[in-house]
């Protein structure tokens, strides 16, 4: 979210205008100037609320110039002795369209309303009513003060807001917008500006109002400005920083989605050399890219090839702001790559210019852009066809290098994004005998001493994958006892529910996938057992099917060795449970009777009860990724 700002055309409350004294008066001069005014404050207070009864036009605005000017001074001291002197409450009767100082009655009202202490006591006067009837008013100059006065007292004030929503002052406003969006000339521009920051102010921060300018129907209309006044550096300011309040509700993406927002946007983008600009684009960019139709908008608008042009530029600068820009652009770039269509469209076959661009970040050695790097080729690694190609084409190979480089106190985020990606390139069936052969096993596995969660969750959902259907990989690795061991242990991350839950899959994988007796005696003597028979009482139906599956091999190759833990875990009575419970899933009820009956199958070597040959195929288990 962007931070707020004040209305276009004012000063901020920091900020010292000029007064009226020449120039070449000095310092001392200008100061008795601004004494002499505050000093005839007070006359000025008592003879406005004279004329303010009388009406009397020339000695209303002599006074109202007067405030004005005292104003320009000192804000927050003059603020102060107008609230003090009761002069609020008259405002009210003086803001209506026949007179001619209503335009100085409303900018005095914005002035004030710069200072937070004087927002409600704006409110409590009376005069948010008379401020929205005056937005019907055809005088510029009124509209203009009126916008201001409006936005200053919704800033940051939740008195503002409501009393501006129960006027039905937004409706107002949006309408000017699309009345005038059209007109190019200085004046009308300022306007525009104005009631831009007026709406901003009104919604900032509030999503019930946000939504509610959104049913309005204001996105189309600033998308409509934005195009029109693409040239007037305050107007696009302001623009942009509506969409980035707007942008962050859901409900705002298909709205936008409707609109040329995405052309609009990279329009402006290829304009800015600033990298404040640039970085107030990006912050609007960012939400709109979360939905997928905006993503491929904005790929067909051709915004990766700002982006790839940024990473060229900034890649060897040291300069922070550079640095900053290059870790924006990357990540946008990345998150681009998440919608479908707009991946397949940049990944091209594996032939495309932007496919071949992010490669080449890979062995980069800027950090960032390794992240990216690998982030990408996960986003593209989302289907059979992508990973096939990349694997064949020499992916693995890098990954597994910059997996290598990270190893002695690397990059956390790069070995999870590294490890991401591997994972993904291992699920398709004909790649996981091949990244086995590249050495992946080996390279995943120096990082079980990682004590970081998020890179141990892809460590094993990459050795899951690796091992499925794959007996030989799953043998070699279930004899690995540092391995198990480390299994055993994280089994037991309950602070890491992901992280537990792997480990207790990829535990139960290393058995149905390998058939090994020297594997289930590997996991026994590790203590492994327990957690098995936990994991058949998971929440998930499928961890339950792997670790029933998993269970029962166990039982019909190695039940001796396993049965001490087996009955200490209380197997047979989570069985019963499992069995009794209407809720149970039909495939947990046929996969308890096959546990079962492999356990009285093996009672002893020389019972009469035939023991059950187990085949995968009887099993009712599903795989899932």
């Amino acid at each position: 979210m962007l931070p707020p700002a004040r209305t276009g055309g004012e000063r901020t409350d920091t900020e010292v205008g000029r007064d009226d004294l020449s120039e070449a008066t000095g310092a001392v001069g200008r100061m008795d100037s601004r004494w002499l005014l505050l000093d005839n404050l007070s006359d000025t207070l008592k003879k406005l609320k004279i004329t303010a009864v009388d009406r009397t036009e020339d000695s209303l605005e002599g006074c109202l110039d007067c405030l004005l000017q005292a104003l320009t001074q000192n804000n927050m001291e003059t603020s102060e002795k107008i609230q003090g002197s009761g002069i609020l409450q008259l405002f009210s009767s003086l803001l209506i369209p026949q007179s001619s100082c209503t335009a100085k009655v409303a900018n005095i009202i914005a002035e004030v309303a710069k200072n937070e202490f004087m927002r409600i006591p704006c409110v409590d006067a009376g005069l948010i009513s008379p401020l929205v009837q005056l937005l019907n008013s055809k005088d510029q100059e009124v509209l203009l003060q009126t916008g201001r006065a409006l936005g200053n007292i919704c800033y940051d004030s939740h008195e503002g807001r409501s009393a501006v929503d129960q006027a039905g002052g937004a409706q107002i406003v949006i309408d000017h917008l699309r009345s005038l969006c059209s007109i190019t000339d200085p004046a009308n521009e300022k306007l525009l500006t104005v009631f831009c920051g007026m709406l901003m102010n009104y919604s900032n921060e509030n999503d019930s109002l946000q939504a509610q300018l959104i049913n309005m129907g204001v996105i189309p209309t600033l998308v409509t400005l934005l195009g029109i006044h693409y040239q007037n550096a305050a107007l696009t300011e302001m623009c942009l920083i509506a969409f980035g309040n707007l942008a962050e509700l859901e409900s705002s993406k298909e709205q936008f989605a409707s609109t040329n927002i995405a052309e609009e946007m990279v329009k402006l983008f290829k304009k800015q050399i600033e990298h404040d600009k640039r970085e107030m684009i990006f912050e609007v960019l960012a939400p709109l890219a979360e939905n997928d139709a905006i993503k491929l908008q904005l790929v067909e608008a051709g915004l990766v090839e700002c982006l790839l042009e940024i990473v060229q530029q900034k890649v060897d600068s040291d300069k922070e702001d550079d640095v900053a820009e290059l870790k924006t652009a990357s990540d946008l770039m990345v998150l681009l790559l998440l919608g479908d269509e707009s991946m397949q469209k940049l990944f091209e076959g594996g032939k495309g210019n932007v496919f071949q661009r992010v490669l080449s970040w890979i062995p980069s050695n800027n950090h960032q852009l390794q992240l990216a790097g690998a982030l990408a080729i996960a986003n593209f690694a989302r289907n059979d066809g992508n990973c096939i190609h990349m694997v064949d084409n020499g992916i693995v190979e890098k990954l597994t290098d910059l997996l290598d480089r990270h190893v002695e106190d690397g990059n956390v985020t790069v070995q999870h994004a590294a490890l991401s990606a591997l994972r993904n390139l291992a699920i398709p069936v004909v790649n996981k005998a091949k990244m086995l052969s590249a050495g992946v096993t080996e390279a995943v596995l120096k990082f079980l001493k990682s004590e970081m969660p998020p890179v141990q969750f892809k460590l094993l959902g990459t050795l899951r994958m690796l091992i499925d259907a794959q007996a030989e990989a799953a043998e070699q690795l279930g004899k690995n006892i540092k391995l198990v061991e480390r299994l055993v242990e994280w089994c037991e991350a309950k602070d890491h529910a992901g992280v537990m839950g792997e480990s207790n899959r990829l535990l139960s994988a290393l058995i149905r996938h390998s058939k090994s007796k020297d594997v289930i005696k590997t996991i026994v003597q590790s203590g492994g057992i327990k957690h098995l028979v936990t994991m058949a009482t998971s929440e998930h139906v499928i961890m339950q099917n792997e670790a029933l599956v998993a269970l029962a091999l166990i039982a019909a190759l190695e039940l001796d060795t396993a049965e001490k833990d087996l009955e200490s875990a209380k197997l047979v009575q989570i069985l019963h449970k499992l069995l009794a419970d209407e809720r149970s899933a039909p495939e947990i009820k046929y996969n308890s009777m096959v546990l079962i009956c492999a356990l009285m199958g093996s009672v002893t070597e020389d019972s009469n009860v035939p023991r059950l040959p187990l085949q995968a195929s009887e099993l009712a288990v599903s795989e899932t990724l």
